[in-house]
């Protein structure tokens, strides 16, 4: 059931974090999980024909949101990074991942998760170069000014000598112009989605952001 709903999501990016979820509990499942995963069917079940939606006259303005819910898994405390990547309007890419280490700061958290965002950026840069097209200052879009700061501040603090050096080079594509990161309120964050769960009305309204729409 989990492997079947994994490659659903592929195209159903709103059900992406309550899968991925569930999956981590594929070694010892209990009945509640089991429960978890009807409940997503029962969701598909009722939304049938929901999809995503690619507009034609879309532009190539790549951007991207990045999140991260702090501590969200209570199992081991770990953080969950999620973003999404858009091609003008159209979501072309998206992801939501546990952090691999325990994060000792919402700073450090959202950091790890912006670091990421980047990696995917890169590549879909290369591969927009590939086809001719030539992006340069995407925007990364994160909720929280401190890791903001911390990859536009040149100076190395003390405070971030703990994190993994491998997202520091989040801070070199800053400088070299290949990102840009913006704050936006959190209320407006999309990736949030993708990160822990929401109420009915931020779930509806970020899910119509992703551009998931009625597709009759």
């Amino acid at each position: 059931m989990i492997g079947s709903l994994l490659y659903l999501t592929t195209s159903r990016p709103d059900i992406l974090f309550s899968v991925c979820l569930c999956a981590r509990f594929q070694s010892n499942p209990k009945e509640s999980h089991l429960f978890a995963v009807k409940r997503i069917s029962k969701y598909l079940a009722y939304t049938p024909t929901l999809g995503l939606w690619y507009s034609r006259d879309s532009s190539f303005d790549l951007h991207s949101y990045s999140d991260a819910d702090f501590g969200g898994y209570k199992v081991d405390c770990k953080s969950t990074s999620g973003s999404c990547q858009y091609l003008g309007s159209m979501l072309v890419s998206w992801f939501s991942k546990k952090q691999n280490s325990v994060a000792l700061s919402t700073t450090e958290a959202e950091y790890i998760a912006v670091g990421s965002c980047c990696a995917q950026i890169l590549w879909q840069k290369q591969q927009l170069f590939d086809y001719g097209v030539y992006v340069k200052d995407v925007s990364i879009k994160c909720d929280n000014t401190s890791s903001i700061c911390l990859a536009k501040n040149p100076v190395h603090h003390s405070r971030t000598k703990h994190i993994d050096i491998r997202y520091h080079f989040l801070r070199e594509h800053v400088e070299y112009g290949d990102i840009m990161l913006e704050y936006i309120p959190t209320e407006k964050q999309v990736a949030d989605i993708f990160t822990k769960p929401l109420d009915e009305n931020s779930f509806s309204k970020f899910r119509r952001e992703l551009g998931l729409c009625e597709l009759e």
